[in-house]
């Protein structure tokens, strides 16, 4: 079963279970897979439906830290649990070590020694790695080992 029926028969049990938060989530998530398969006229991925549970916990994260900072406890405690629940459809991400590792390789590879080759290989481990480590942690982790 692919990721994108996984969430439809999910929202389905949440909503034989009367689990109103956790179906409008799925519900919400499903709108998004929806709008960009009918914009773009195909059928998504399962890497594609990820990069779209990526960009929906990033809206949640940012939405947690200005609940948090206005003093917003029962929207903070929302926020929080859909943000583990799309978690949850995500691979797990990549530990420190596993991603130096990764990357260490990949320089190699590619031959860079200088941060004039970051291009090179951010595209390579962003390929390599997938969902499962965010760009911002790769960035700061191969300006690390290139400097």
């Amino acid at each position: 079963m692919n990721l994108k029926e996984q969430i439809k028969n999910d929202m389905k049990e949440a909503m034989r279970a009367k689990e109103n938060a956790k179906r409008d989530t799925l519900r919400n998530i499903q709108a998004a897979i929806k709008q960009i398969e009918v914009d773009e006229r195909k059928e998504l991925t399962d890497t594609e439906v990820e990069k779209i549970l990526l960009k929906y916990a990033k809206q949640r994260e940012d939405a947690l830290v200005q609940f948090k900072e206005a003093g917003r406890h029962d929207l903070v405690a929302k926020e929080e649990a859909e943000l583990a629940l799309v978690k949850s459809y995500l691979p797990e991400p990549l530990g420190d070590a596993e991603l130096e590792t990764m990357l260490k390789e990949i320089i190699a590879s590619a031959g860079a020694s200088s941060m004039a080759d970051i291009g090179k290989v951010m595209g390579a481990v962003k390929t390599a790695a997938g969902s499962r480590a965010d760009g911002s942690r790769i960035n700061q982790a191969v300006k690390k080992l290139l400097s």
